[in-house]
């Protein structure tokens, strides 16, 4: 079987994630990162754009786009706005409108309830926060039943799967017949922002499922598809069969992308599992063999925005303020992305696919993504070097 040898760049990049706090000696600026007022002005024509683009009953682009509400609405909040904003008001009512006896918050007619619900319980614990003592309690309900809502989705023993069930851990839209790696990272967080602890059951089955989606034989990964590849890079859902967005290898393996393979390394850093990890390790190493800001590797410009969210989300949240590239090429990858955003951005403020795949066509959704982006590569200060 393919085995996959940690190079020296993957190595360098192990060390200065288990010496947390740690970077690079030879930086000569105190900051990382793109310039402050160059950043602001991108996030602040962002929010103006959406704030402009709301329809009045509180959603955008369809009543029935429960999703992409509740994704413009984090974002939003994300940047700064507060739960009494008029914007973000009419949103959270609308969200707050999708509430079902079950517990979900979609749309009647959907067929993405575990997506559309998980976003939704996104937005209104960002809302929280800034929310008035009444708003925070009707949030907290909705949360609430949200989550137990969620974790009747998630496919294990309630479906019939046993543990060896590649699909068993992982959640889907909902109604449809497979989970897969996208839906899961959002359900995922989900239950995570409703205070659901890393050792909890459904916590732990996520973790077997994201680990299937690798493409690294292992203790953790014997499917049918774990070794043929071997490249420590992840694909959508081995289950039903398997897919990747990306297409199939020679062999029959299933081909690793970029968005999945930062949303498997986030979903793996959620679940606790530790930096010198094989499957931390193995993921580092794809990464910087395919290091990009300008394209999702495998997909090229498909699924660039949701790329682009997922790659600087799960960077900063394994902490790493440098990516060295497989040719020993250090990058500050927040300035880069931030550079590449910024020529992206329409005179209008907002953000539009050309490859309309995933509906990123859409300005409403690419521009939520990039905001959603944005607040991983804002600037900051250089942390001090361990001694």
């Amino acid at each position: 079987m393919p085995r996959l040898h940690c190079t020296r760049p993957a190595r360098v990049v192990i060390a200065t994630l288990l010496l947390v706090g740690t970077t690079f000696a030879a930086d000569k600026t105190n900051t990382i990162g793109p310039n402050r007022a160059k950043w602001l002005k991108v996030r602040t024509r962002s929010v103006n754009f959406l704030k402009s683009a709301q329809d009045d009953d509180g959603s955008w682009t369809s009543p029935q786009a429960a999703g992409l509400t509740a994704l413009a609405t984090t974002a939003l909040l994300d940047s700064g706005l507060k739960a009494d904003d008029p914007v973000v008001a009419r949103s959270l009512a609308y969200l707050e409108s999708l509430a079902q006896k079950n517990g979900g918050i979609y749309h009647p007619k959907t067929l993405h309830r575990n997506y559309e619900t998980s976003i939704a319980m996104l937005a209104m614990t960002a809302a929280s926060s800034s929310a008035t003592a009444a708003a925070r309690k009707r949030y907290a309900a909705h949360i609430s039943g949200a989550r137990k809502f969620l974790e009747n989705l998630q496919w294990d023993k309630g479906e019939g799967l046993e543990t060896t069930d590649p699909g068993f851990g992982g959640a889907g839209y909902g109604k449809h017949k497979r989970p897969d790696l996208s839906n899961t990272q959002f359900f995922q967080e989900a239950l995570l922002s409703a205070g659901v602890k890393k050792d909890d059951p459904a916590m732990k089955n996520v973790l077997l499922f994201v680990s299937r989606c690798q493409n690294l034989e292992s203790e953790n990964n014997t499917t049918a598809f774990a070794g043929k590849i071997g490249d420590g890079g992840f694909y959508y859902t081995p289950a039903a069969g398997g897919t990747s967005q990306a297409g199939l290898a020679a062999n029959g393996g299933l081909r690793s992308y970029g968005s999945m393979t930062y949303a498997g390394l986030k979903s793996m850093i959620y679940a606790g599992v530790k930096p010198d990890d094989p499957r931390i390790k193995a993921a580092l190493g794809w990464i910087q063999k395919n290091y990009s800001v300008r394209l999702n590797p495998g997909l090229g410009q498909q699924g660039l925005y949701y790329y682009y969210h997922t790659f600087a989300k799960s960077l900063s949240v394994i902490n790493l303020d440098h990516i060295e590239d497989s040719a020993g090429v250090k990058h500050d990858w927040r300035l880069e992305l931030f550079d590449q955003l910024a020529k992206l951005q329409r005179p209008n403020g907002s953000f539009v696919n050309r490859a309309p795949r995933w509906y990123e066509g859409d300005p409403n959704l690419s521009t939520a993504y990039i905001l959603l982006a944005l607040k991983y590569c804002r600037p900051r200060p250089l942390k001090a070097a361990k001694r």
